[in-house]
C-alpha cells in the first residue's frame, strides 16, 4: 500500500472520515438541534433510500459502468404498489413481492442491454431506461398520487425501535454482508477484476458478461427495496418523483467513499461514509433553513468536487505507479 492510499482498517479513507466529522461539528455549532436524538434518527431515515441505491451503484462503478436508472426504478416499483391499491388489492406482502420482482427484472434488462445487445456504454442504456421508467411510473398510476397502502406494505419504511429506524438497521447488516461478499468471495473479486483489468479477467477465464449482468440485476433489486422503503416512509407513491436526481446522489456517495469512474475500486464502508456525508449535508441545509435553490447549488458543487476528487486521485496514483516503475528499473 502506498502512502497516497492511507486508509483505516475497513477500507475507509481517513480523509473522508475526517470530512464527515468536520461537517458534523460545523453543523452542530451552527444548529443546536443537530445532535438531538430525534434529528440523528431523522438523518438515518433520510440516508436510507440513498444507502440502498448506492449499493447497486457501487457494484456498477466497480465494473467501470454506471447506473442512471436506480432512482426511477425505485419510484416505478413504488408506483406498481400504488397501482395495486388503485385496483382494490390490499395484500401488502404481495405488493412488496411484485415490486421486488419488477425492480430486479428491470436491472436484469439493463444488464442484458449492455452485455448481450452490446450497447456502447451503460450510460446510454440506463439513461434511456430512466426515462422509460419515468413514463411507466406515471402510466401505471394514471399520473395520480396514491395513498392508502396496507400496513404490511408500509411496515418496512415506518417501523422503528425506540425511534431508531428498522430499515437503517437492515442497511447496516446489508453493508457488512456486501463488504464481506466483495472482499472474500470469488464473485466479489471477479467484479473488481472485470472493472480494474478487463484483459486479466478474460485471461483468467472470468465471464465478464455474466458478472456485469449480475451487478446490474443486483442494482435493480436494491432499487426495488428502496422503492418499498420510500413507500412505507411517506405512505404515498408519486410517479413525478422518478425524474429526481437520486442517481447523482448515489454516484456522489460512492465517489466520495473512494469508488472510481475508471473501475476496480470502491468499498461498502467508504460508500456508507459517503452516504452519511450527503445525508448530513441535506439535514444541515434543512436545519439552517437554506433556500431550495441554494441547496441544489451546493449539492451540485459537492457532486462536481466528488468527480474532481476521483480524477485527482487517479492522476496521483498513476504518477505513483510511474515513479515506482522508474525506481524499480534503476
Amino acid at each position: 500500500m502506498t502512502k497516497t492510499k492511507k486508509k483505516s482498517g475497513n477500507g475507509v479513507s481517513l480523509g473522508t472520515l475526517l470530512a464527515l466529522v468536520i461537517l458534523c461539528v460545523v453543523i452542530a455549532i451552527a444548529s443546536p438541534n443537530f445532535l438531538t436524538y430525534s434529528n440523528i434518527t431523522s438523518v438515518f431515515k433520510q440516508c436510507t433510500f440513498n444507502a440502498f441505491v448506492s449499493v447497486g451503484m457501487l457494484l456498477c462503478l466497480i465494473t467501470a459502468g454506471i447506473e442512471l436508472s436506480v432512482g426511477a426504478n425505485a419510484i416505478f416499483c413504488s408506483c406498481l404498489m400504488g397501482m395495486m391499491v388503485q385496483m382494490g388489492m390490499q395484500n401488502g406482502v404481495l405488493m412488496v413481492i411484485v415490486a421486488i420482482i419488477a425492480g430486479t427484472l428491470v436491472g436484469f434488462v439493463n444488464g442484458v442491454l449492455l452485455t448481450r445487445l452490446h450497447l456502447p456504454h451503460p450510460f446510454v442504456s440506463t439513461l434511456g431506461m430512466k426515462n422509460v421508467l419515468w413514463g411507466a411510473a406515471l402510466l401505471v398510476t394514471s399520473s395520480q398520487m396514491v395513498s392508502g397502502f396496507p400496513k404490511a406494505a408500509t411496515w418496512f419504511g415506518h417501523s422503528d425501535i425506540k425511534g431508531f429506524p428498522v430499515a437503517f438497521i437492515f442497511v447496516i447488516v446489508l453493508y457488512v454482508v456486501m463488504q464481506i461478499f466483495l472482499s472474500k468471495t470469488t464473485l466479489g473479486r471477479s467484479i473488481y477484476c472485470v472493472g480494474g483489468n478487463p484483459e486479466a479477467a478474460r485471461l483468467s477465464g472470468i465471464n465478464s458478461a455474466n458478472v456485469l449482468t449480475f451487478c446490474y440485476t443486483f442494482s435493480g433489486l436494491m432499487a426495488a427495496i428502496a422503492g418499498v422503503y420510500t413507500t412505507g416512509r411517506s405512505g404515498i407513491c408519486n410517479g413525478t418523483m422518478a425524474i429526481q436526481p437520486y442517481d447523482t446522489d448515489a454516484i456522489a456517495a460512492c465517489i466520495i467513499g473512494g469508488a472510481s469512474f475508471m473501475g476496480g475500486k470502491g468499498t461498502m464502508a467508504g460508500t456508507m461514509v459517503g452516504v452519511l456525508i450527503i445525508g448530513v449535508l441535506k439535514n444541515g441545509f434543512t436545519l439552517l433553513a437554506f433556500d431550495t435553490a441554494l441547496q441544489n447549488l451546493a449539492l451540485g458543487v459537492v457532486i462536481i468536487l466528488a468527480v474532481f476528487m476521483d480524477v485527482t486521485r487517479e492522476r496521483m496514483e498513476a504518477k505513483a505507479r510511474r515513479l515506482a516503475a522508474a525506481n524499480a528499473a534503476k
